[in-house]
């Protein structure tokens, strides 16, 4: 399992899932030369948050997103937004399945996911006439999953509680 029995978490403050997905949309933004192998920060982002927090984080923030993406990047209105939906709807639906498994499982199981919805994303430009590009988006949805236990421990740290001595109360 991957919660310790004596561990409990705070409720996430619907603040700080706003700020990571700000900043996930931010990291993606940054005019660094977007390389075809760099990691989709939005889509790690909002896998995160359909698995550990699906009532709060769904489909109609993916779309958003995915539109706000399509609009930075100049892409095929909706290329985006159907990916990061299918993700997001994919991620909600093993939720309740994927926390029981290991951070590094954990991983491992989302890596269809990633590849599912790069592949999705890859397709609908394909079929508009893009041009390919090239073998390493291969590699980005292998470092959206390497980057996963990353994520899992900056995104969980604001709810973990501190260690309480106290004799008298078990939990």
């Amino acid at each position: 399992m991957q919660r310790h029995a004596n561990q409990l978490l705070l409720p996430v403050n619907p603040f700080f899932v706003w700020f990571t997905l700000l900043l996930a949309f931010a990291c993606n933004v940054i005019p660094i030369g977007r390389h075809v192998a760099m990691p989709d920060f939005v889509a790690l982002a909002l896998v995160f948050w359909n698995v550990h927090q699906p009532r709060r984080v769904g489909g109609g923030l993916a779309f958003m997103f995915g539109l706000f993406m399509d609009v930075h990047e100049g892409a095929v209105l909706g290329q985006h937004a159907l990916a990061y939906t299918l993700l997001s709807y994919f991620a909600v639906s093993m939720h309740r399945r994927l926390v029981w498994f290991t951070v590094p499982s954990q991983a491992v199981q989302i890596l269809p996911l990633f590849v599912a919805a790069h592949a999705v994303s890859f397709l609908v430009r394909m079929m508009q006439g893009g041009m390919f590009p090239g073998w390493q988006i291969l590699l980005a949805p292998l470092f959206e999953s390497m980057l996963w236990p990353v994520a899992t421990w900056v995104m969980l740290a604001p709810q973990r509680r501190p260690p309480d001595p106290d004799q008298n109360r078990p939990l």
